[in-house]
């Protein structure tokens, strides 16, 4: 026997763990003894073996399902994005209400001035033109009116602030000056009736020293009430003996 025939003789023999030979060998008669136990053509269970050099597991199949997680969440950061994009953006949303329905929904929760209401409904329009026709229809219509919400917004502030925090709130919303300037002529009317009763409600006392007295009258004062009308509620200022 030839030195060359004594390689191939130990490379034969070498355990299949180390890719010789016989490991080819030994798969297809395992193979061939699943298919006999089972029924399945012996062509078949070859098929389905992993495809690579004796004694190698194939990665195919896992690169395969990595591959596929990868796209899967691929595809849920797309979702999520498109998802956050529209609801950052209210104009790409699908089939919601008009918008004259959210103009009314606002309206009927309370009175809004012209200026607010415009603001609100801006993201949903489809464009400025549009938003200003529909505003015209709505006071056409008298759903929306400044003079109303200028009431109530009176109403709602008139007790617990002055008229200067008032006339500028009313400024903020866009009313005309010759309305704002009515309101305010009406309200300073009771200015210190009203001072009266929000100082009673908080501190229930005349101050006793100069730092009371310039807390409280620093407190009317952001409210929104009248220099006058707090030195009428506080008298002179108290410097002590």
């Amino acid at each position: 026997m030839s030195r060359h025939d004594d390689d191939f003789e130990t490379l034969a023999n070498k355990p299949v763990r180390q890719g010789g030979v016989n490991s080819g060998r030994a798969g297809a008669q395992r193979g061939s003894r699943q298919a006999s136990a089972s029924g399945t053509p012996p062509d078949v269970v070859r098929d389905e073996l992993p495809a690579g050099p004796a004694g190698h597991v194939s990665r195919s199949s896992n690169y395969d399902n990595g591959h596929d997680e990868r796209d899967d969440e691929a595809s849920v950061y797309t979702r999520t994005s498109s998802q956050r994009n529209r609801r950052e953006n209210p104009r790409s949303r699908g089939a919601g209400p008009s918008l004259k329905a959210r103009a009314i929904g606002y309206l009927s929760r309370r009175e809004h001035s012209r200026a607010e209401l415009q603001r609100k409904l801006l993201p949903y329009a489809e464009d400025p033109e549009s938003l200003e026709a529909l505003l015209h229809t709505l006071e056409r219509e008298n759903w929306l009116s400044n003079q109303r919400f200028a009431q109530s917004l009176v109403n709602r502030r008139a007790q617990r602030q002055g008229t200067q925090r008032i006339v500028q709130e009313l400024k903020q919303h866009g009313l005309s000056d010759d309305a704002v300037s009515d309101i305010g002529e009406r309200l300073r009317q009771t200015e210190f009736e009203r001072a009266e009763a929000v100082w009673s409600k908080k501190f229930h006392q005349l101050p006793v020293d100069a730092k009371e007295y310039a807390r409280q009258f620093r407190f009317l004062g952001s409210r929104g009430f009248a220099p006058e009308a707090i030195r009428r509620i506080l008298g002179d200022i108290p410097y002590g003996e």
